[in-house]
Order: C-alpha cells, then structure tokens, then sequence
C-alpha cells in the first residue's frame, strides 16, 4: 500500500518537473491526504487491506466522497468508510487553517455587502468551488453570537449627548416586503468618546418602538444625557419626553430647515435661508433668540407659515447653545449619525431585500462593531477640556424636552 502511494506521488513529482502541471500540488495533496487516511484507517482496525490477522477489529465497507476547500483548491477526498461505526479524519475536524480563511472571506464579504452571487466568484478566484446562498447565509450566521454580545452589552459611565436617527431597509416578513425601522443610537461619553449604544429593528418609526428601544438603553446602564439629538418625529419625541425625563432637546437644524423652506417659494428659498442663518451665527443663547425674533417680524407679513415654524421652533433649535462652542457645530443636527446611515445604505442597497429581521441585526450589527472599533482607537470626538465644561452648565439654562409644547 505505501509503495503505491509512493510511486503515485513520483509520478506526480516527475509529471510536474517535465511537463509544469500547474495541478501538481492540488493532485499531489490529495494522494497524500488519502493516503494518510488510509493509515488512519489501518491503525484503528488494526489490519492492512484484505490482511487477515487475529487484532482485526472492523472491516472496510468503501468509500465516501468529500470535498475539501484548500488554499491550493478545492481537493476531491476518498474518506474510507467502516462495515460498524463511522470513521471520521482527524486531519479534517473542525475549522482547520483553510476552512477558516474561507469562514472569513465570506463574513467579511458579507460584512462589507457583497452579494452572493460575488462572494460566489470571491471564493472561486481563490481556487475553490463556489458556495451557494445557503452556504454564504449558514456561515454569516457565525456573526450572530458577536453582534448580540455587542448589542446587549452593559453601557458604562454617563453620555452627556445621545443621536437618534432611524433609516429604512426592506425586509421580508409574512410572505410580503416591507420597508422596516433600522434605529441607532450613538452617545459621547465623558471623555469625549463616541460609542454606538444601541440598534434594534421594528416594523415603524413609532412611539411604542422608540419608547421600548430607550427603555432598554436605560436598562442597559445609559444615564447622564443631557442633550438629546434628532429629527421632529412625533413619536420619537414622546418616547424622549417619557424615558429620557429631565434631558434638553436639540431638533436637528438640517430637517427643520427644509420644514421652513418648504413653505417658502422656490424663487425666495435662497434669500430666506441666508437671513435665517444668521440667528445661528450668534455668539450666545440670548443673542440668537434675539435675532430670531427680529427675523420673524422682518419676514412674517411675506412668509407667514415659514415664520410661525421658526418661531414656535425656537427653543428646539436653539438648545444646543446651552452647550461648550466647541461642540455647537457637531451638536446642531443629526449630521454625525447621518454619515453613518449614509455608510449603512450604501452597503445594503447590495442586499436589496433581508430575508428576516435577523439578517439586517446580523449585516448592520457587524458593520456596527466595526466603526465603534474604529473610533476608539481614533482621535476623540470633543477634548477633554471642552467635556468638563458640560458639568458647569446650570440646569435652568436647558429647557427638558418634556416642557416643549405644554
């Protein structure tokens, strides 16, 4: 038997040197690894092929193919079979070197929202047959354990500013697609750090969701806000004033911007934007109110409804100047989050349509990990010195969320 496999693998040996079989190593490993398990097989039936001796124990019942991804290709294997019990390689348990970096090619793939049909032609560029959708979706799975251990995961210390912002992926649930509520929400710590604090998926962008999603922020360790940031969704809004009781509202600057110019023609957009912009070129609080007031009584017999937004909005858009200068720029709108879902749309527009709310968990969740990696090996978002500014602020300079619109 081992003369065979000797003479087998010169073959191969001499074939490669006279004729440069680029196949030579992937035939050459084959041989040797059914050899191996021919050997194996011999030592724990304690006989050779057709050898009759009294320490036999088992017979050889044949055959059963096995394919095998590789580094150098995908290996066609003969795995010998037993007439009793089962005989299975130890040199193939579980995740060995190659399987393992196939494990990672697809994740990251995936990860970064490649489709299946390219991890397919990913993974055959790399030498191996190709994986079908519901190898790619048994491997992503893999994520699952990660992502829920990050989503769940304790939140310590106080986070002074807290983004909330929603995007919408489709899902298929109930034979039928639909366009679901991604939620995330991004904090700054005390040290000027930021963090992804949570994510979830519902069926709408509602109050019940929102209230739940903060709910389990709370029971996850989120204390400390103290200004609150996002759009005017009604919802949202009541789950703030609720959960997040005694927290400043800042309504993002950007949405409620368009919400004025809607109501203004389209000739005189430009003109009004640049004469409302100079409310939030003031140097204080006061001085900003101040400006607003005299905007709306400029504007107010031209534009009427614009003006009634913008002055029913005031305190809203003007509570991040409660705030450090430093930050006013980065605490005005929910832009910060929006590059990030920005980022999150890009690569699931690859995907299209989620099979389950799990696949959206599992693709956002990974991508999730990522970035809140990233930035804490990065520069902080604010100083040190421009957070400690924040304990100083006086509670009745911020207007709570929950005495807006009495």
């Amino acid at each position: 038997m081992a003369t065979n496999n000797r003479m087998a693998l010169l073959e191969q040996l001499s074939k490669y040197v006279v004729e440069k079989d680029k196949d030579f190593l992937k035939e050459a490993l084959t041989l040797l690894i059914n050899a191996l398990m021919d050997a194996e097989v011999t030592s724990i039936i304690g006989a050779e092929k057709y050898e009759r001796n009294n320490n036999r124990n088992n017979y050889r019942n044949g055959y059963r193919l096995r394919e095998w991804d590789t580094r150098v290709g995908t290996l066609q294997l003969s795995i010998p079979k037993l007439r009793h019990g089962s005989y299975f390689p130890s040199l193939l348990e579980p995740r060995k070197m190659s399987e393992k970096a196939l494990l990672n090619v697809v994740q990251e793939a995936y990860v970064h929202g490649v489709s299946t049909r390219k991890v397919d032609e990913l993974v055959e560029a790399l030498g191996m047959k190709g994986i079908d959708k519901s190898e790619v979706s048994r491997i992503s799975k893999q994520l699952d354990e990660f992502v829920e251990e990050f989503k769940n995961r304790r939140l310590e210390g106080e986070y002074p500013y807290l983004w909330l912002d929603a995007t919408f992926p489709k899902v298929r649930e109930g034979g039928r697609v639909c366009s679901m509520a991604l939620v995330i929400a991004v904090g700054v710590n005390q040290q000027g750090e930021r963090e992804i604090l949570g994510f979830d998926v519902g069926m709408s962008e509602d109050g019940a969701f929102w209230e739940e999603f903060l709910r389990r922020l709370v029971a996850r360790g989120l204390k400390g806000v103290r200004l609150v940031i996002s759009d005017a969704h009604e919802g949202l809004k009541a789950a703030i004033k609720k959960i997040l009781t005694g927290s400043a509202w800042q309504r993002c600057r950007v949405h409620f911007m368009r919400n004025v110019l809607s109501q203004v023609p389209k000739h005189y957009q430009g003109m009004v934007s640049s004469i409302i912009r100079t409310i939030f070129a003031q140097n204080d609080q006061e001085s900003a109110r101040e400006q607003l007031r005299h905007v709306v009584d400029e504007l107010k017999n031209r534009f009427p409804k614009a003006m009634k937004i913008l002055e029913e909005a005031e305190e809203e858009i003007l509570a991040y100047m409660a705030f450090p200068r430093e930050h006013w720029a980065q605490i005005h709108s929910t832009n910060p989050l929006e590059r990030l879902n920005r980022e999150i749309r890009r690569r699931t527009d690859v995907v299209c349509i989620f099979p389950n709310r799990k696949a959206v968990i599992r693709l956002v969740g990974a991508m999730l990990m990522e970035q809140n990696d990233e930035w804490k090996v990065g520069r902080r978002y604010f100083s040190l010195e421009s957070m400690s500014k924040i304990t100083s602020i006086n509670e009745f300079t911020l207007t709570p969320v929950a005495l807006l619109h009495k």
